[in-house]
Parts: structure tokens; sequence; C-alpha cells
């Protein structure tokens, strides 16, 4: 049986606004564990939080400026839980494919898992703009640390990746382009508010 790209609620027959979405939240701890205080021997358990990052308030030069913000921010929240869905959803593809032996037989999945791709994802990009399709690319990037591309040709072969990168392009994106927040300023924003979502104070 083909592993779906998305967690159905119920069925495949759900309808695309009932798909069970990850929270972009960042979990409060990251772990926890025991100790022993020299002191009175007791065991004690420290937790470990993960880190906050506090950024200054944002400043904007104008009017046009703002509004470009607020709808990165919209774009994000949009598209985010779905990056986060994708990836966790790869990690597991990788893991079942490796269970096969048969090379012919991993072909037949990831083709059928293709097809899967292209059906439960298509109503979900139809609602979407441009701009938030540019986006979810850009934030499975950042999710996986890798570029869609990169991803594609893992799966599917240098040839149906560079299909899928063409095909992008007719839509005004590029599978291959990455995301370095560290040295691009587009990114270094998107990066910026994708913290302060998952971190709840945005």
């Amino acid at each position: 049986m083909v592993v779906s790209l998305f967690a159905l609620q119920a069925s495949a027959q759900v309808a695309i606004d009932q798909l069970e979405l990850p929270s972009p939240l960042q979990k409060v701890y990251a772990g926890y564990y025991h100790f022993v205080e020299a002191a009175s021997g007791d065991t004690l358990m420290m937790l470990v939080m993960n880190t906050i990052t506090i950024y200054p308030k944002e400043r904007f030069r104008n009017k046009a400026e703002e509004e470009f913000y607020w709808k990165t921010v919209r774009d994000i929240k949009r598209t985010l839980p779905y990056a986060k869905l994708i990836c966790s959803t790869l990690l597991e593809t990788y893991e079942y494919i490796d269970t096969y032996q048969n090379e012919k037989q991993k072909q037949a999945y990831l083709e059928q898992f293709e097809k899967e791709i292209f059906k439960e994802y298509k109503p979900v990009m139809k609602k979407m703009t441009k701009n938030q399709g540019k986006m979810l690319i850009k934030l499975i990037n950042r999710e996986t640390n890798q570029s869609s591309f990169n991803i594609v040709k893992a799966f599917l072969g240098t040839f149906r990746a560079g299909f899928w990168q063409t095909f992008g392009r007719f839509f005004g994106v590029s599978l291959k382009q990455g995301f370095h927040p560290n040295k691009n300023k587009e990114d270094a924003l998107i990066e910026r508010i994708c913290v302060r979502i998952e971190q709840g104070t945005l």
C-alpha cells in the first residue's frame, strides 16, 4: 500500500479542508534527564527548554514595506504547516522504501507515490496563490535542508526531476532554489517570521 503524502483524518475521501496538518508551534521542551543531587542523594529531573529567539520590534520605512511584510506573514502561515507535513512524510517514505530489496518494487512504489502526491496535492495547490506556491518551495527547502529539486531527483530520478523543474518554471517556481537566510535578505526575513510563528509570538 502506498504511503499517502497527507495523513487524512478518516479516508482518502475526506475533504481537502479536513487534512490534519501539524502545528507550526515548536515544543516548549527539548527533552529531560535525571541526575542525583550530591548533597541530598535525591534523584531530580532537569527539563531542557528549546531555544527562544527574541527579535527587536519590526520597523518599516514606508507603507509598502509594511504591507509586504504582513503579506509574507500571511503566506508563511498558510504554507508552513504543509512544509512540515511534507518533510515528515518524506522521512517516513525514505525509511519505507529502504524495506524494499528489489529495485523494481521500489520504482513501482515511487511511481504510485508520485501519482498520489499529484492527486492529493493538486486541490491544495489550486487554492494557493502564485506567491504562496513559491513560499511553499522555500519552506520545504528550509525544513529538509535541501532543494526540492534534489528531493525529487532522489525519489524519482534525474529525468523526472528535470520534468518537474520545467513544469514548475511555468508558474515562476524553481525547484533548485535553496534557502540561505545568512546570505539572502529575503530568506532572512522568511526565517525570522518562521521562528516567530514557531515560538507563538506572531
